[in-house]
């Protein structure tokens, strides 16, 4: 889903300059009213670079990772997204004093151009439509790379901090976050236990590895890859029933994408878990099932918030088992 930007992106690298520019058009938009500061950040994206108002006042987010992360900074938010699947920890964000300015793939540009934000932040999803925004105001793109998932989490939130003038506590945040990282990895590495990540949808299973947009499990918590061949796949590797029990993890981490994305909240996720192949495995019959949140891992992936209730959950799963 990250990585889907015409095929062709495979990371993240923003870094950003304090400059006192007074009040200045940017390169690609011009108009920076209602911001509350005469100076300028001016950050470098994969799309190209762009001149953003230091502590923007009207903002717009098509990205709910993004959002989270915002708004855990103290920033505001003026507009997001309502058109789809909004993650209920953010549901005040629904209210009509929030603009509802399209989907992501599919843009509310009327409305967007009178609001007259001060910036815009976009990612993979609404990326195509980057020139058409810029025209509007400055855009930033921002994303995560499933390879290097805390590293371009980190350029984000330090980025974000700039922006919002709230350095300290993006540093901080972060920091709290490495710290846990740490203390959950070597709990992890106590258990001696592996792991298979799974996102179901309709009845099927795919199967994703180190790497991976769910990566971050292997990745950065230490947790042992059940299969080590696993290709590192946008949307995983379809996997049967079969190559479940033959695997046969300690722990089987489930992320119902269906639920997510609104389908039944039932069907999709007990056609996997209530099959006798998955039942006999060593992390069902253990108990080590961990069912992941669609809300962080999938909607709002990337966020300071998010991010923490991932390293939540896989927590909670070694506490278990």
């Amino acid at each position: 889903m990250r990585k889907q930007l015409l095929g062709i992106l495979t990371g993240v690298s923003v870094t950003a300059a304090l400059t006192a520019c007074g009040g200045g058009d940017t390169d690609e938009a011009a108009g920076d009213e209602g911001s509350s500061s005469d100076e300028e950040i001016t950050v470098e994206h994969d799309l190209g670079e762009t001149n953003v108002p230091e502590n923007p006042e009207t903002v717009v987010s098509f990205d709910f990772g993004l959002t989270d992360s915002i708004r855990e900074l103290g920033g505001n938010i003026s507009g997001i997204p309502k058109a789809g699947t909004v993650p209920e920890y953010l549901s005040e964000l629904e209210t009509d004093e929030y603009e509802d300015v399209g989907d992501l793939f599919e843009p509310n540009f009327e409305l967007i151009n009178e609001m007259q934000p001060d910036v815009i932040f976009i990612s993979g999803r609404t990326a195509d439509h980057y020139e058409e925004l810029s025209e509007i105001a400055p855009t930033v793109y921002m994303d995560i790379d499933d390879e290097d998932y805390m590293g371009s989490f980190e350029e984000n939130v330090t980025t974000l901090g700039e922006i919002f003038d709230a350095e300290e506590e993006a540093e901080n945040q972060l920091a709290d976050i490495q710290t846990r990282i740490s203390e959950v990895g070597e709990q992890v590495n106590e258990s001696e236990q592996d792991g298979l990540i799974l996102s179901v949808d309709d009845g099927s299973a795919s199967a994703y590895g180190a790497g991976s947009r769910f990566g971050i499990i292997h990745d950065e918590l230490d947790v042992t890859p059940a299969d080590e061949n696993i290709d590192a796949e946008t949307h995983g590797e379809n996997v049967s029933f079969e190559y479940i029990a033959d695997v046969d993890p300690d722990n089987l981490f489930v992320l119902d994408r269906g639920a997510t994305v609104g389908s039944d909240e039932e069907a999709s996720l007990n056609a996997i878990l209530d099959n006798e192949l998955v039942e006999s495995t060593t992390a069902a019959q253990n108990d080590n099932i961990i069912q992941m949140s669609g809300d962080y891992w999938y909607l709002s992936y990337g966020g300071l918030e998010s991010t923490n209730q991932m390293i939540d959950e896989v927590e909670d799963g070694f506490e278990e088992s």
